[in-house]
């Protein structure tokens, strides 16, 4: 294992900044593997610790194969989580909203631009991402339709779900979307939820990664099971669930859940006497594949996400 300062600036308040990445093996660029961008991907940031220590204790046993470099970056944003900021602190800007970068830019771009400058020549790229919503995922593994995505190699991740979602204008500056364009296999990884530690969907990703490593001959021994056969959908079939009411979120049932249309997956209830000002039903068969976790709901957000049983 080799540690590698990738971009440093310099602050004028405390440390530098600074991304470190962990390099492994040794020869082509293989795959690079990408943790926390925003400051409240603590999940994100530990899985890629994990990785570290675990590549590396692979590394010593001499379970990698030869001819291949991995790079595993845990943190791309260690200002934001050290004052508890989501995005950029200064401006409030949003690292993966800046690719392919400018270095000549604002900050942000600049980062971006140093980033994708040690990531655009890698075979494969997976990125532990975060959803815009609060809340936890089924874990899977999510693609940008550009006509590059690799729906096969996705698979070999063996997780439940492989989600494809057209683009929307903004998504052009996220680091999959320009990954992808720039030749990689690219690959956003749902780990379950963000803001906190959560063994069992951190341990189901770090093996699924290890498996994916194992498939495209990257490591030679590995103690993971051989996971699933994958359902691949369009994020289009979703079915999402939205708050009627705003007022504390009570609820009831979370991701993986099986439900039956007029099952009640939560209720809103009135911040002041806890009279319940509205239940939320699930209006389809199906599971759950998304679920807000905060304890506030504000009216017409989505609360959950549902993929229909057919």
């Amino acid at each position: 294992m080799k540690r590698e300062t990738l971009y440093e600036m310099r602050s004028p308040y405390r440390d530098n900044f600074r991304i470190d990445g962990f390099w492994f093996g040794e020869g082509a660029k293989t795959a690079a593997i990408v943790g926390a961008m925003r400051g409240d991907e603590i999940q994100q940031q530990y899985i890629c610790a994990k990785m570290v220590e675990t590549l590396a204790d692979m590394e010593r046993r001499g379970a990698l194969s030869p001819g291949h470099a991995v790079l595993v970056i845990p943190s791309c944003n260690p200002f934001s989580m050290n004052v508890s900021r989501r995005f950029w602190t200064m401006d409030g800007t949003d690292i993966n909203r800046m690719f392919p970068g400018y270095d000549q830019g604002e900050t942000t771009q600049r980062i971006a631009a140093a980033l994708f400058d040690h990531l655009k020549d890698f075979e494969y790229g997976m990125q532990l991402a975060s959803f815009y919503l609060p809340g936890e995922f089924v874990p899977h593994v999510r693609m940008l339709k550009t006509g590059y995505e690799a729906v096969e190699a996705a698979k070999l991740f063996g997780l439940p779900f492989v989600t494809v979602r057209q683009p929307l204008p903004f998504d052009t500056t996220l680091l999959n979307y320009n990954w992808q364009l720039w030749g990689s296999k690219a690959f956003s990884i749902y780990a379950g939820q963000t803001s906190y530690v959560e063994d069992v969907t951190s341990r189901t990703t770090i093996d699924a990664m290890l498996r994916f490593l194992s498939r495209v001959g990257v490591l030679t021994d590995t103690d993971t099971d051989e996971g699933v056969e994958p359902m691949v959908m369009d994020e289009a079939e979703l079915v999402n669930v939205t708050a009627d009411r705003a007022g504390i979120f009570y609820r009831l049932l979370g991701a993986r859940s099986e439900v039956r249309r007029g099952d009640v997956l939560a209720r809103i209830l009135d911040p002041y006497c806890c009279e319940v000002l509205a239940e939320v039903k699930s209006p389809i068969d199906g599971t759950v594949f998304f679920a807000h976790n905060q304890p506030l709901a504000l009216q017409h957000a989505i609360i959950y996400r549902i993929l229909p049983k057919d």
